[in-house]
Parts: structure tokens; C-alpha cells; sequence
């Protein structure tokens, strides 16, 4: 038999209060695409970071090409051809791609041959990527090349990849696939963690699942179907959300030639956006990353300030309205970038359903915040969506980021809004957890609240929404029923092809 390229045995981690990883132990063979599985928690994040140099395992042991593997720091990891690319980027949008990769490494060369190593690394993969490029300018799939590009300029062994396709447009993906196909032919292994369980079985040829830190099972992707992995990462069988019959409200928002600057270099200018949003329905909005996302709802959520009229809610104008005036009168927003945006890493859980659930919830009086009574939302938003964490008072840092991510989701939820926003509401989450997410912004549209999903995950969008729009270039198409939607005509809706007057706003 072959020699495993890594073996893990009996691998142990425990933080205060939780085994993160209970006695792992699986093999990767050289070559092989090797999927991770497990549900928000389960202690994936821990192992790859194990493997990476990051975290110290408290027992077991590990191999790579049969010699003790004991990585102090990434640095060793790299010397030793482990290499891993997260799932947040680590770049710095003013420099260019060149530099970026440069930062990188122990002792740089020259930028020219950095750049030269760069081209032709791009051509031998099939990653088409400019190392003269500023790297604010890219789109999220490109930035990923940079990212996985500095990876392979290591000549890594193994590469991990983690939650790699969660950011990008089907196109991307394809070509995603076919880098990391060509590097399994030449003999480099891939540890490949998605909760994108079909993705799983296009790619790998084995999985090992993890459950409450402990491997429960293993499989090949290509004969197990995805609710099967799916059910053998949770335990149980996988819900699937049902959409309750309701009646079509009242319009709550209405959005009249909504338009507004970038708000700076990088940013997108949104452009006459107009519609309503009706009481109970779900309106679910498309779009390809960088179209305007995070901007429309800076908008809607009051981050960013519009001209009079251009945003209305209840049939007044609110543009004038700063974010915690539009979260007293009903409209609520959960931005993509749950760490810094969505919530304050260092602080409690506690302390972040403070910051923007007291004026909903009542949690301060005469200017005192009653601890007691925000203590209780937050342990009731972590049993409502199953947030796995030691306590409230535990760090918003220490949550895996799908657990966060349900924190946050359930925190805005539980406040009853009228209108809630969200964007990429189950990115990085698993699918037990999607689904749950999924039902409770459909029980929130059956109560008669508005919500506006914005995602890039279409599967989601035609499962939950009314209507469907699409986001392009800062415009937002005419919506339309999303049952019955094509893949053809939403495909020409995001890539702009739309009737719709355009106005002219200065990037």
C-alpha cells in the first residue's frame, strides 16, 4: 500500500470547558482530494490549524511522509510543504498582487521575478491572474487566485483548503476545480473543507466526518449522496425548511431611485434602485461579490446616509435616519462580515447582543444597562439556534464561524423586526444549521415581517424568496416570481441583462 503523505493518531484538544478534538485519527495519501466534514463546531477549524502550525494538540501524534510532524509555528508548516489557504483572505487592498505574495514569503525576491513566477504559475494552473493588479480592484474569485497562487509558489505537499468556494460565481469554481484536479494528478494532496456537500462529491474521493471533535465516520463522496453526509455529520435526519402559505402584505419599504457614491475606492456606486418590499413576503437578492451588496445594505440599514425620499419605510422617508432610529422603528440588518462588522471579536456574547439589541429590547434604563436582562436574550438566542459555546460570557473570537454566524442571525431575529436584512445569512454555516437559519427567516416572513436575503448562494435564494432581483454594477433588476425562475434567465439577470434605467452617479 501506499505510504500516507500524513497520518494523524489519537490527536486531542481541549480548551476550558470543550474537547474541540477528541482522539483523531485518519490518513492522507499523496495526491488524494481528502474532504473534512462536520458541522459548525466539530472541531475542523482546530485540526487544520493543528496540522498548520497554529495549535499545539495536547496529545497524539503526527506523520508527514512517515517522519514525526511537529510544526511550533505556519513557518514550519510551510518549510515542510503544508500550506493552507483560509477562508477569510489575509491581503492588503492598496498593494498590488506582486507585493502581496511577496509578504508572504521568508525572503522575497525581487518584485520582477515575483511577477514572472506569478504569470507563469497562472499558466500552468489555468488561474488567469495580472501581478500588476491592485489588489482592491479584484473580484473575490481573483483574490482567492492570489491567495492560492502563494500557496503554490511553496511547492506545497499538502494544501488545505478551507470553505474556498463560499465567495464565488459558478465560473469560478470550475475553474477552482480544475487547479486543484491538475495538482492531485502531480501528486499534491488537498484537505478540502466545504459545507457545499455536492461540490464534496464533484471533487473528492474520500471524507472523514467529524461530530462533537471525535471522527464518527468516513466515505466516498462519489457514491454517498449529500443528504446522507449530511445526516452522518449531524446525527440526525436533515430538516428541510417549509414555507407556510401567507397572504401578500402591505409594502413596509420602498426604495425610489435609490443612489449613492462608492463609499470609497474599492466600493461600488449603487445606481437608481426602486422597489417595494412587501409585509410577509421574502424578497431574495442575487449578485455576483463587489455588485453593490455591502453598500445597499449600508443603505437600508442606515450605515450610509441617502437623499431624502430615496429610502421609506411605512410610507415616510428614513434616510435621514441613523442605524439604531431605524432599529427602534423595525428595520434590522445582519451584514456579510459577521467578525468586526456583525460582531465585536473581543468582546462577550453577551456584550455584542448589547450593542444592538438594547433599543429593541429594552436592556438600559436612565442610562444603566440591566446586565441581568441581556445576559438572558443572549442565552436565549444560543439555545434558539443551537450556538455551540461554553457560555454568554464566552468571546465572540472563540465561536467557530459558523456558530457565530448563528449568533448573530438569531440575535437580529429574536429582536421581531418588521424588516430585516441580511446578507450571506448562512455563509460558512453548515447544512443542518442552513436549513434551521432558512426556517427561521421564513417563520419571520409568516409573522408577517419583510426580509431581504441577499446571497450568492442561488440554491438558497429559489428555496426561500417570493421574488427574486438580481444585483449588478450597483443596479438592481425588475423582481420577479422566484418560482419558475430558469437557471438561464437568473444567469442573464446577473450578468446585468435587465431593462432598467440607469442613472449616473460618479464612482
Amino acid at each position: 500500500m501506499t505510504q500516507p503523505l500524513l497520518a494523524l493518531s489519537g490527536l486531542t484538544k481541549a480548551y476550558p470547558g470543550v474537547v474541540a478534538n477528541k482522539d483523531v485519527s485518519f490518513n492522507i495519501l499523496p495526491g488524494e482530494v481528502h474532504a473534512l466534514l462536520g458541522e459548525n463546531g466539530a472541531g475542523k477549524s482546530t485540526l487544520v490549524k493543528t496540522i498548520y502550525g497554529l495549535v499545539k494538540p495536547d496529545s497524539g501524534t503526527m506523520l508527514l511522509n512517515g517522519a514525526p510532524f511537529t510544526p511550533a509555528e505556519p513557518r514550519a508548516a510551510r518549510a515542510s510543504g503544508v500550506a493552507m489557504v483560509f477562508q477569510h483572505f489575509s491581503l492588503f487592498d492598496a498593494m498590488n498582487v506582486a507585493e502581496n505574495i511577496a509578504l508572504g514569503m521568508e525572503n522575497p525576491p525581487p518584485q520582477r521575478e515575483i511577477a514572472a513566477q506569478v504569470r507563469a504559475v497562472s499558466d500552468q494552473y489555468g488561474l488567469p491572474l495580472d501581478p500588476t493588479r491592485i489588489v482592491g480592484e479584484l473580484s473575490a474569485g481573483e483574490r482567492q487566485r492570489v491567495e492560492i497562487i502563494r500557496c503554490l509558489l511553496q511547492d506545497p505537499k499538502l494544501l488545505i483548503m478551507d470553505e474556498p468556494t463560499s465567495v464565488l460565481t459558478p465560473q469560478e469554481v470550475d475553474i477552482l476545480f480544475k487547479t486543484l484536479l491538475k495538482l492531485s494528478a502531480e501528486g499534491t494532496a488537498i484537505l478540502y473543507i466545504s459545507h457545499k456537500l455536492e461540490e464534496i462529491r464533484a471533487l473528492c474521493e474520500n471524507a472523514t466526518v467529524l461530530r462533537l471533535g471525535e471522527v464518527v465516520g468516513t466515505c466516498d463522496p462519489r457514491t454517498t449522496s449529500a443528504r446522507d453526509m449530511a445526516e452522518l455529520m449531524v446525527g440526525t435526519a436533515l430538516h428541510v425548511p417549509e414555507r407556510a402559505a401567507r397572504p401578500a402584505g402591505d409594502t413596509i419599504l420602498a426604495l425610489k431611485g435609490l443612489s449613492a457614491k462608492a463609499p470609497h475606492q474599492f466600493g461600488t456606486a449603487l445606481r437608481d434602485i426602486t422597489i417595494d418590499v412587501q409585509k410577509g413576503e421574502v424578497l431574495g437578492i442575487g449578485g455576483v461579490a463587489g455588485n453593490g451588496q455591502d453598500e445597499l445594505v449600508a443603505a437600508l440599514s442606515g450605515e450610509m446616509r441617502t437623499e431624502a425620499g430615496m429610502v421609506n419605510f411605512g410610507g415616510e422617508s428614513i434616510s435621514h435616519l441613523g442605524p439604531n432610529q431605524r432599529r427602534k422603528i423595525g428595520l434590522l440588518a445582519a451584514p456579510e462580515e459577521r467578525m468586526g462588522h456583525a460582531a465585536a471579536p473581543d468582546m462577550s456574547l453577551v456584550e455584542n447582543a448589547v450593542l444592538t439589541a438594547t433599543t429593541r429590547k429594552e436592556f438600559a434604563n436612565k442610562g444603566f444597562l440591566n446586565w441581568r436582562k441581556a445576559r438572558t436574550f443572549a442565552d436565549d438566542v444560543i439555545t434558539a439556534f443551537d450556538v455551540r459555546t461554553p457560555g454568554s460570557n464566552n468571546a465572540a473570537r472563540s465561536l467557530s464561524g459558523g456558530n457565530l454566524q448563528k449568533f448573530v442571525i438569531g440575535r437580529e431575529i429574536m429582536q421581531d423586526p418588521d424588516v430585516l436584512v441580511v446578507n450571506q445569512p448562512t455563509w460558512g454555516v453548515d447544512a443542518s444549521a442552513a436549513a434551521a437559519i432558512r426556517q427561521a427567516l421564513l417563520d419571520l416572513a409568516a409573522k408577517g415581517a419583510a426580509v431581504i436575503c441577499i446571497s450568492q448562494d442561488l440554491d438558497e435564494l429559489m428555496e426561500i424568496s417570493d421574488r427574486f432581483a438580481a444585483l449588478n454594477e450597483g443596479r438592481l433588476s425588475d423582481p420577479r416570481p422566484a418560482q419558475g425562475l430558469s437557471v438561464e434567465e437568473i444567469g442573464l439577470m446577473l450578468g446585468g441583462a435587465h431593462d432598467m434605467e440607469v442613472s449616473h452617479v460618479d464612482a
